[in-house]
């Protein structure tokens, strides 16, 4: 006669390993995933069109003899400077290209998570919620960065080898840190924008609504308080009139609006502060207990 025996949960012993860079794998999975998405490769390819032709500038402004038919009468335009840079990291274009690259590989980062109840399998697993908003916060960081910090430095590099001299470095020693402090801001801000917008639902087209929506309405609620009060801080309701603000005090040129630019610094902080205490509150789940 067989002898049947009940097999009972047994405990197990062993002992969790604390890995860092846990954010790590959902990071890569989240950038994969974007350039699967249709339409993304060749819209990322095109994104660097304005970095190329920022590149052509610096070339023609070292070689003006040579080009005298393309910078005859705008030798200004050709002048390099800080200016020059933050031109490129604060232009409409590039915040747009911007916003238009993360709503198609970016939509979906929490939405679909939770489209799919996702967030369970997540926790189930030896992860804090921090390092889950860290991974996703990668995916924004590495685009937003491609196109900011990547060229703004080699733009730079760019100027010292055609000039063939350090000169442009001594006169602007400065220039690279207002590169890669301003490029930081711009990744901070995209991503807890991005977040925000993906964590208010589990459709990634409502999301990819959300995105353009609130930017573009700020700008519209901007120009309708400066035309009621004529007032420059009505600058402080729009994103893009608060990023360039910063822009500029970082660059240390002229303000495009007339008010202290760190008040758009501060305007946008608590916006990022506010977007992590809405996605902290929409994304739950149960950690695993160590």
């Amino acid at each position: 006669m067989t002898e049947v025996r009940e097999k009972g949960y047994h405990h197990w012993d062993g002992q969790l390993e604390d890995r860092r860079q846990v954010f790590w794998p959902i990071t890569r999975t989240g950038i994969k995933l974007a350039f699967e998405r249709r339409h993304f490769k060749l819209l990322f390819s095109m994104s660097f069109l304005p970095a190329l032709a920022y590149g052509g500038a610096i070339y023609i402004s070292e070689r003006l003899e040579d080009f005298k038919f393309i910078a005859q009468g705008s030798e200004k335009s050709f002048q390099i400077n800080p200016a020059f840079f933050k031109s490129y990291l604060t232009m409409e274009f590039i915040y747009f290209i911007i916003l238009l690259l993360l709503s198609l590989g970016g939509a979906g980062l929490i939405a679909d998570d939770f489209r799919h109840k996702a967030i369970q399998l997540y926790f189930a697993r030896p992860i804090r919620k921090l390092d889950y908003l860290l991974g996703k916060a990668g995916v924004v960081m590495f685009f937003v960065g491609l196109l900011t910090i990547v060229p703004g430095i080699i733009l730079v590099v760019l100027k010292l080898l055609f000039s063939g001299s350090f000169k442009f470095f001594l006169n602007y020693p400065w220039l690279i840190l207002s590169i890669i402090f301003y490029s930081l801001f711009l990744m901070i801000f995209f991503t807890a924008f991005v977040l925000l917008a993906s964590s208010l639902s589990k459709n990634r087209n409502y999301v990819i609504a959300i995105i353009f929506g609130l930017y573009y309405l700020s700008e519209i609620i901007r120009g309708i308080l400066y035309t009621i009060f004529r007032s420059p801080y009505s600058a402080l309701f729009s994103f893009r009139a608060n990023l360039q603000q910063v822009g500029a005090g970082f660059f240390l040129t002229n303000k495009p609006y007339g008010l202290p630019w760190y008040l758009s610094f501060i305007v946008i902080c608590l916006f990022c502060l506010f977007a992590y205490y809405v996605v902290n509150r929409k994304v739950r789940g149960v950690e695993v207990i160590k």
